[in-house]
């Protein structure tokens, strides 16, 4: 028991300022907690590097409507994670048979130039039916180009532009796209042209077909074709037959 006015005893107004001190420490405790929480964030999020485009970094809690630019940098991810797409190339400029063999029994082939570095350009010939020393009887059937739409007359190991400018037998295709745009565009767009490998270049690579793998660049038409029925199916023959 407590006496009044003993030294001991704790006066109701003394026990009042007593609680309001400890409330007092409490709130600033709570307040000096939170600024230290927010500094130890603010300092977290400042020291992450942002995502860089192709990374293997991925926010899993935020969503395309939360941050407008996350569908992008993801599509942007899968765009650089992809596998290459390779498309074929002759290679090189082409060799002509002679008919002759080495020694040991391989065919002997020269380059163009070997033969046309040694005489003049006819820009006057514009068929294969004036042709009396190579190329005899070649097929040439291209809308109304001649030889040297395409052949390069200052150096025949090489091809021209429209515009003279001189293009690689292995960059065929650069030549093909300057008249036959419908097509380049599909190409691009791949509808037209060959190919082979993986259509998701997120799976696997692609290789795709040149121009002159499918097209003979003397005669690129494809030769007329008759729809024929289909092939004979013995086993539905058998069981036309079982059933009667």
């Amino acid at each position: 028991m407590v006496v009044p006015g003993s030294r001991n005893s704790v006066s109701p107004h003394d026990r009042n300022g007593a609680w309001n001190a400890l409330s007092i420490v409490a709130v600033c405790l709570a307040a000096v907690t939170g600024i230290t929480a927010s500094v130890w964030a603010w300092q977290a999020v400042d020291s992450e590097s942002p995502i860089n485009v192709g990374s293997d970094v991925t926010d899993e809690h935020a969503s395309a409507t939360d941050n407008p630019d996350s569908r992008q940098s993801v599509d942007s991810q899968t765009r650089t994670n992809r596998f290459p797409v390779t498309i074929r190339k002759p290679a090189g400029p082409p060799r002509v048979a002679t008919g002759a063999t080495d020694s040991q029994g391989n065919a002997v082939t020269v380059g163009c130039s070997t033969c046309h570095s040694t005489r003049k350009p006819n820009t006057k010939n514009k068929t294969t039916a004036g042709l009396n020393e190579f190329h005899i009887g070649m097929k040439f059937s291209h809308g109304k180009v001649s030889c040297l739409s395409c052949h390069n007359s200052d150096d025949y190991d090489a091809l021209k532009l429209a515009d003279g400018r001189r293009v690689e037998f292995v960059d065929v295709m650069t030549l093909c796209a300057q008249c036959h745009g419908t097509q380049t565009k599909d190409y691009n767009h791949g509808a037209h042209g060959g190919m082979n490998g993986f259509w998701d270049t997120t799976r696997g690579p692609r290789t795709r077909n040149n121009c002159v793998d499918c097209h003979h660049p003397h005669a690129p038409q494809f030769p007329k074709m008759q729809p024929t029925f289909k092939p004979k199916d013995r086993f539905l023959d058998d069981q036309k037959k079982a059933a009667h």
